[in-house]
């Protein structure tokens, strides 16, 4: 039977060296107020100290002294970390960056597919997932600095299946879930009416209670007998071990907000409030160009989420369908620290789900982040410049969707773009390369894209490539730059020309809607 105790309560509970699932995609479903009980308790014990963290978007809102598991930041307290996105706090992604804390990062439908298989006591997941990227053993694996590659654990294999190749993730266990919800009745149902998104939960929970772990949830209020509604429970009360209530909501993504979740409808944007005609409208505006009538579309973070204001802008929505790797199916994406929900959605599904969507193809167009990349058409968001990030979503959804977009400034570093009289002038560029001739770390590979026949664009505010079996292909460049000034000397290798170098559209530059309503009512 499900108990209800306190925060100090619930803290007491996990020993040293225990290996805890916790809830979290950003700023949503983290329970911070177990994670401050986890703290003080460190804090005033040492205890419990070097634990294995276990999650898909680490918790965090970006802030060194905000959400998610910037709470328990304190040195010693967590060992190790696997997830498969690891800076959303800020302080623990500096940790494994330095080496102070073990690191190792998944794919994230894998990851949800890997609670599942524990749950249903099966020995891992078989995919092709992940070949010829950084998790595959014929290059990095999962571990993602040395201290983690010094733990030697083997948590993927390559395995052949007849002539095919395919990945094997092995399932490892998870003692702890400690997750977090709207509500629960008074015999411990959980009820996640409010939540803007699902993420892992009942695949945490489910993995943990099948193993003989212990699954505690952090919940805003208790409801009363039959105030439920069972559409919104999630975890039956078989299995919770333990329920806190602590209605704290500091972290923004922990509030209450109607319009994520279809309880009011948000008002159509003023002229005043459309994003301003900068680098970042002009990459964002290119991407949305490859859009079609009817496509599923999927965002990445950065730079991809102003595709969403376009979106917006160019009144498509209707159009259109933007999906988010959370389970959010149409409105308008959130960014920043409530990147995973959307304004105004049509559905919200559990990640897993989502995943499965994408990874059978079920996404038409996905616009995604670059930090580096290199003649071959591969591309590193995992690590980088002696930041180890991990990949989020970023490897499902890029090898498996048909049509990529990446979309990211051409150099990195302190810059001044502008647009003058419907050309791009570069007043000062930045002094960091982002095509490099090889990367760190494959995140996306531009071999097995062209293996698969994808459509791989590279989006920046001044130029346009396409990758073609020849490899990195210039195929258009932005009025008012410089061939040779603005692009080759900006690169440390020389990419492939396109004979017919064309001029980026005209109407990316101007400070009108580019009429994208239309083309796409057109579009066949």
């Amino acid at each position: 039977m499900t108990k209800f105790i306190t925060l100090k309560e619930a803290a007491a509970l996990i020993p040293d060296g225990a290996t805890v699932g916790v809830s979290g995609f950003g700023s949503f479903s983290s329970p911070d107020s177990i994670f401050d009980s986890i703290h003080n308790r460190y804090i005033e014990e040492g205890s419990p100290k070097n634990l294995t963290i276990v999650s898909g978007v680490a918790p965090g809102n970006f802030d060194p002294e905000g959400s998610g598991l910037s709470k328990i930041k304190d040195p010693g307290l967590i060992g190790t970390l696997i997830a498969c996105h690891l800076r959303m706090s800020p302080p623990i992604g500096r940790a494994i960056s330095k080496n102070e804390i073990a690191g190792f990062s998944y794919p994230l439908g894998v990851y949800a597919q890997l609670l599942l298989a524990l749950a249903a006591n099966r020995p891992g997941v078989v995919t092709r997932l992940g070949l010829k990227t950084f998790v595959d053993p014929d290059n990095d694996g999962p571990a993602i600095n040395e201290k983690a590659k010094a733990q030697n654990k083997i948590f993927v294999e390559k395995i052949h299946i007849g002539d095919e190749e395919f990945l094997l993730y092995k399932t490892f266990p998870i003692q702890y879930a400690v997750l977090r919800a709207n509500y629960a009745d008074a015999n411990g149902n959980i009820s996640v009416e409010n939540e803007p998104v699902r993420g892992e939960i009942i695949e945490l929970a489910m993995a943990v209670h099948n193993t003989g772990g212990v699954v505690i949830v952090e919940v805003q209020k208790i409801k009363g007998k039959n105030e439920l509604d069972p559409r919104n429970v999630l975890l039956h009360n078989k299995l919770v071990d333990y329920v806190v209530v602590e209605d704290v909501q500091e972290n923004i993504g922990l509030q209450y907000h109607p319009e994520f979740i279809g309880h009011i409808i948000e008002q159509v944007k003023t002229p005043s409030e459309l994003m301003p005609l900068n680098a970042r409208k002009i990459i964002a505006r290119r991407a949305a160009l490859e859009l079609k009538k009817d496509d599923i579309l999927n965002l990445g973070i950065g730079i991809p989420e102003s595709v969403g204001a376009i979106v917006d802008e160019e009144e498509i929505s209707n159009l259109i369908t933007v999906s988010i790797e959370t389970g959010v199916f149409g409105g308008i994406p959130n960014a920043g620290k409530l990147f995973g929900s959307s304004r105004g959605p049509e559905s919200i599904l559990r990640s897993l789900d989502t995943f499965a969507f994408y990874d059978g193809g079920g996404l038409d167009y996905t616009v995604l982040g670059a930090a580096i990349i290199d003649s071959y058409g591969n591309v590193n968001v995992s690590k980088f410049n002696g930041n180890a990030s991990g990949p989020g979503g970023f490897i499902d959804i890029s090898q498996n969707t048909p049509a990529v977009s990446f979309a990211f400034s051409f150099t990195a570093g302190k810059q001044d773009i502008r647009v003058e009289d419907g050309k791009l002038v570069i007043v000062q560029d930045g002094d960091i390369f982002k095509f490099k001739h090889d990367v760190e770390h494959v995140t996306f590979s531009g071999d097995y894209a062209i293996s698969t026949k994808q459509k791989v664009l590279y989006i920046t505010e001044r130029c346009v490539f396409e990758l073609k079996k020849s490899g990195l292909t210039l195929v258009e460049i932005a009025p008012g730059v410089d061939l040779e000034k603005h692009i080759l000397s900006k690169m440390e290798f020389k990419p492939m020309i396109a004979k017919e170098l064309k001029l980026m559209d005209s109407r990316i530059f101007k400070d009108t809607v580019m009429g994208l309503k239309d083309v796409l009512i057109a579009r066949k």
